[in-house]
């Protein structure tokens, strides 16, 4: 979700598989131009002065799942 919303698309509608995606950049890189995006954009994000050179990507997406099956003593309840 939280790439979904960095990149501007909905939560409640469909998003191009990457198929799409992949034909995409088969085409900037084709043609030569997949550098040259990349350079503008970083060259955007640093005069923005938001341009990082080292991190780490985390996605806390919420995802449903069953509750703890351990018990009080931190065991494996057999059920």
């Amino acid at each position: 979700a939280s790439m979904r919303l960095f990149t501007g698309l909905s939560l409640d509608k469909s998003i191009p598989d990457h198929t799409t995606i992949l034909e995409f950049r088969h085409l900037l890189e084709r043609h030569g131009l997949a550098r040259q995006i990349l350079e503008e954009v970083n060259q955007w994000l640093s005069e923005a002065g938001v341009l990082l050179k080292e991190g780490s990507l985390v996605d806390a997406t919420i995802i449903e799942a069953p509750s703890s099956t351990k018990n009080k003593t931190g065991e494996r309840d057999p059920e």
